[in-house]
């Protein structure tokens, strides 16, 4: 669901309650001083709990003074964040860099 390359993290699959748990105790692995990019292209269906998960991501980027940069969001993960009153927050990109 997750893959590592480098400074970029792959997640493909489905971000929804049934899956997220796996997902986010990986991805709460330290992100120390670097600028990662998440690349959700591959992301098949999404709901709520895949926006606590990019929150939970960017809280850890924080704590560790990493910077996150989200690419290739889906529109309907882009809603929700919308919906949730998270999407300023959360830095959503269009494509990679």
């Amino acid at each position: 669901m997750i893959q590592r390359e480098g400074d970029l993290l792959k997640v493909s699959g489905r971000l929804t309650m049934d899956t997220i748990g796996t997902s986010f105790a990986e991805a709460m692995q330290p992100l120390e001083g670097k600028a990662w990019t998440i690349d959700l292209s591959q992301v098949e269906v999404a709901d709520s709990a895949a926006v606590s998960l990019l929150l939970g991501w960017l809280r850890n980027a924080q704590r560790h003074d990493a910077k996150l940069n989200l690419v290739n969001v889906p529109d309907n993960l882009r809603s929700l964040a919308g919906l949730y009153g998270v999407a300023d927050a959360l830095p959503l990109n269009q494509s990679p860099r």
